[in-house]
């Protein structure tokens, strides 16, 4: 655990990073701003940018009452000035939409060395972002498919049950009885995103010059590859298809069914799902936290080894939870499908560093496909040293309890790039297919971590690598081999 003078250093300098960046980004879009040929853009890099302002100045204030207050007020002016600059972003953010909305919902539960104040406030961003108003939803579901939602739908619920960054969700009843969901994307999201996107670009650069290794421009064309597949619906709706039909009948993981007939490129209907929210989890007891904790890591690892495909947005408002372990997985537009030789690499990785332990034979493949410059000076130990913490709870056939602080580590080891591992991180790259698979070290084990789940996770792991394919290790293993048998896979 993190010593209490540990945990000051981390939140300061959370709170510094998060301050200099949005500064910095504020100074890079009001350019930007002042030179977007689209009124959309400026307006959009405006509101960033104004984020930055407002949080310089105020922590230039902050700053000078601190100097001026007794040693024994400096504390609450710290969490007095986090929780006002984070409620300032939330609420810019979440009036927003679009990708920035996303990078404050993704900045909420991957940091846990966040202070708390902040992360709290983004939190809003994950469920409760503010809703389009109900005659426009209304508008959409028409222009969509060909009738108003009333006349559609034997009952619709005008107030949304969940809105987030790109769509919001009505309950409503289908003339045969039938209980759905409706996600309506919002009018003119696609512009906020393209907007964002540019921006993200110049962010994107900005990293570059963090970190001299690392090539931004195939990470940028991964990036809004994958964001723009999420403005269309069909693509979700065949994404979700191909998770529900591969997990038809599991016992414990299950997705929604697409109704296709109330579904278009901006219109998403699915069955109603029930379940308490993550918020809710936290309050069980640890033994129901440990079981989801273990269907969720089922869910990522079965689904990228098994099926090849990755559903890349592992974020806390996109589970829903019953007694047991069961778990409903929401939100298919984060897809990414991978081919056989990009899974046979990550596999041949756990080969190397987690089942041989060979540093070596691990430094020549990461060296080959690009993740890491070849001939730097440093030894085969130092990167096994750095690579070596993403695979540490599958290291050893015990127990292991994860916990906030791995979770904060592993976001340090990605993005802290004056820490001590700065040597490795000048030369490393994100190769295309690694863009979206980071989300498992950023956002899955942040997740793990809030849960402090305990399991025998190499043993899961292993039943579920196909080059291992180890006999059921847990109540939940056993229930699901019995599945796959039944399902000849």
């Amino acid at each position: 655990m993190m010593t209490s003078r540990a945990t000051k250093n981390a939140a300061a300098a959370a709170t510094g990073v998060a301050v200099a960046v949005a500064i910095a980004v504020g100074a890079i879009l009001r350019t930007r701003a002042a030179r977007a040929r689209s009124g959309g853009r400026a307006r959009r890099a405006s509101q960033i940018a104004a984020i930055g302002t407002r949080t310089g100045g105020a922590y230039v204030l902050h700053r000078a009452r601190r100097v001026l207050a007794a040693a024994e007020r400096h504390e609450a002016l710290d969490s007095g000035f986090q929780l006002r600059t984070a409620e300032a972003v939330a609420e810019t953010l979440g009036q927003m939409k679009g990708a920035m909305m996303k990078l404050g919902q993704m900045a909420s539960y991957i940091d846990q060395g966040m202070p708390e104040p902040v992360r709290e406030a983004l939190a809003q961003l994950q469920q409760d972002a503010p809703p389009m108003s109900a005659e426009l939803s209304a508008e959409t579901v028409e222009r969509e498919l060909g009738a108003s939602p009333d006349r559609l739908f034997a009952e619709w619920d005008a107030n949304p049950i969940a809105a987030a960054s790109i769509g919001q969700v009505h309950r409503a009843m289908t003339h045969d009885g039938r209980a759905v969901a409706v996600k309506v994307q919002y009018p003119g999201i696609d512009e906020a995103i393209a907007s964002d996107l540019g921006n993200a670009g110049l962010l994107l650069s900005a990293m570059g010059l963090m970190f001299p290794g690392l090539e931004t421009g195939p990470l940028v064309a991964e990036l809004r590859d994958r964001l723009l597949e999420e403005l269309d619906y069909e693509l979700e709706a065949d994404n979700q298809r191909l998770f529900g039909d591969y997990y038809v009948g599991h016992p414990f993981i299950h997705v929604p069914a697409v109704v296709t007939r109330y579904s278009t490129s901006r219109v998403l209907t699915t069955e109603l799902a029930v379940g308490a929210r993550f918020d809710e989890l936290v309050t069980w007891s640890q033994e129901e936290r440990d079981l989801a904790a273990e269907t969720i890591f089922r869910f990522v690892f079965r689904s990228l080894y098994r099926l090849r495909a990755f559903n890349g947005d592992p974020h806390p408002g996109n589970y829903l939870f019953a007694p047991g372990g069961s778990v409903t997985f929401l939100d298919f537009g984060l897809v990414k499908r991978f081919t056989d030789a990009e899974v046979t690499l990550f596999s041949s990785m756990i080969d190397a560093m987690v089942l041989r332990r060979d540093p070596g034979a691990f430094r020549r493949i990461i060296e080959d496909v690009g993740l890491l410059a070849p001939g730097q000076a440093f030894s085969d130990q130092r990167v096994e040293d750095y690579f070596g913490h993403f695979y540490e709870i599958v290291l050893d056939d015990a127990p292991r309890t994860m916990t906030q602080e791995y979770a904060t580590e592993s976001v340090r080891r990605v993005f802290d790039a004056n820490g001590p591992h700065r040597d490795i991180m000048k030369v490393a790259n994100v190769p295309p297919s690694f863009v979206i698979i980071q989300r498992i070290n950023l956002g899955l084990y942040a997740i793990l971590g809030r849960l402090a789940a305990t399991a025998n996770w190499r043993r899961i792991a292993e039943e579920l690598w196909p080059f291992v394919d180890g006999p059921a290790s847990t109540l939940l293993g056993r229930r699901e081999a019995d599945w796959a048998a039944g399902r000849g896979r």
